[in-house]
């Protein structure tokens, strides 16, 4: 029995919208978080950040370094550069806290603002500027400032760093912004 070109066209509407349908359920297991699940991971990994990086803490490059995923590829851009092994990775956050990070005395990293965007349950991205003053081994004031996006996802339970870029402010528009702040 041959369908009318109507009853063809339905059966063909029925069909688009029951895979349209079923393409918008699939989307919205991750849309059906509640917002207090959306603020419990974004507090969580505020909290993470924020914790890491406290300088007044022992063991400040281990605690750097354990931000990242254990395992797979971590991708980090930095001062122009990309590496992609945990490795490299862990000899540069070694390498800045060796040779800079335990050069300067009284440090405070102070978050300027810091947003968290959690993208679904398994995935979250942290941004944030800072800016960290200290004073140099010869007691001269001297602040390093910058901003960072990290993009996390949650492996085996727990939050890790699987991308980052960072960027520093350079030292002629740190000079500038702070005998602003006088104004």
């Amino acid at each position: 029995m041959r369908r009318s070109w109507r009853a063809r066209v339905r059966a063909g509407g029925a069909l688009l919208m029951g895979v349209s349908l079923g393409a918008l359920g699939a989307c919205r297991r991750d849309a059906t978080m509640t917002g207090h699940e959306r603020d419990a991971i974004a507090k969580e990994i505020d909290s993470k950040v924020r914790a890491t990086y406290d300088l007044s803490q022992p063991n400040v490059d281990e605690r750097m370094l354990s931000l990242y995923v254990d395992t797979g590829r971590i991708v980090s851009a930095t001062g122009g550069r990309v590496v992609t092994s945990r490795d490299t990775l862990a000899q540069g956050i070694h390498h800045f806290w060796h040779n800079v990070g335990m050069n300067m005395r009284e440090p405070k990293w102070i978050w300027i603002r810091t947003y968290v965007d959690v993208l679904s349950p398994t995935s979250a991205v942290f941004t944030g500027t800072y800016h960290v003053p200290h004073r140099t081994p010869s007691g001269e004031a001297h602040d390093i400032a910058g901003a960072m996006t990290l993009v996390f996802e949650k492996r085996g339970g727990k939050w890790g760093i699987v991308q980052e870029h960072l960027s520093d402010v350079p030292p002629v528009q740190q000079a500038r912004d702070s005998s602003s702040h006088g104004r």
